[in-house]
């Protein structure tokens, strides 16, 4: 059963949400009473978030920063800011693309800061606030091949607990939310991606390489994340902040 969680009277900034996670947060939000402001490059991915659930779309591209700073987030306060955009690429070091890494740093961790810049006075100065960062398992494990990624989700880590600590006398929580592979379509890429490099089915992917290192042995769904966001910000969760909170199937358990 989902959490009953009223937000009513509340805005949320949610970010990559015209897919997967970001879109179940959206959806989720809104259905929690908040006023839910989506966020994504994908104009045609926000008009079906749109369609099923009430929030205002927002197409921006969040690597060009200039263009993060001249959101228009609408009039008041963003009271809860969901960080969830983000894209992966897969090489070797040697061979990884600079413009790529300094693209994929820009998504992840410094539009973050930029709009949590932003949103942060709004919540001091009504005495409340949440952010919640969707990281990875990989803000805590690396992999190899995915050095922009586990760099990038490794510093929002460090930036969520600065937050927290900042934020704390303000009425402001913030956590990073630590899934592993979640049924999304940056993942069912990297599926195909891995199968044709490999030479092995899909489903082999997924079994013998994303679920080796978890218990559970099964993807995570996004549905699972956005109810865990909209806890976040539910009274019961008002002790809580600073944290890196697992979906990771037992990964980290090892």
């Amino acid at each position: 059963m989902a959490v009953q969680v009223d937000l009513t009277g509340r805005t949320a900034l949610v970010t990559g949400a015209g897919s997967g996670i970001g879109r179940a947060c959206a959806v989720r939000l809104a259905g929690a009473g908040a006023t839910v402001v989506a966020l994504d490059r994908d104009e045609t991915g926000l008009k079906e978030v749109a369609r099923e659930a009430d929030v205002r779309a927002v197409v921006a591209d969040l690597s060009d920063l200039d263009a993060v700073d001249a959101l228009d987030l609408g009039a008041g306060t963003v009271d809860i800011l969901v960080n969830n955009a983000g894209f992966q690429h897969v090489a070797p070091i040697e061979e990884f693309p600079p413009e790529v890494f300094t693209a994929m740093l820009r998504v992840m961790l410094e539009a973050p800061f930029r709009l949590a810049r932003r949103c942060l006075p709004g919540m001091y100065a009504n005495g409340w606030g949440r952010v919640v960062n969707i990281s990875s398992v990989h803000g805590v494990r690396a992999s190899a091949f995915k050095s922009a990624y586990v760099t990038a989700k490794h510093g929002l880590e460090g930036f969520s607990k600065v937050i927290a600590l900042e934020g704390a006398a303000h009425g402001v929580t913030s956590h990073c939310i630590n899934p592993a592979y979640v049924r999304t379509p940056l993942v069912e890429r990297q599926i195909e991606a891995q199968a044709a490099t490999n030479g092995i089915a899909p489903d082999e992917v997924v079994e013998k390489v994303m679920l080796a290192p978890a218990a559970i042995k099964r993807l995570v769904e996004p549905a699972e994340v956005a109810d865990l966001v909209v806890y976040l910000c539910s009274p019961e969760a008002s002790f809580m902040t600073g944290e890196s909170i697992m979906m990771d199937g037992g990964w980290t358990a090892h």
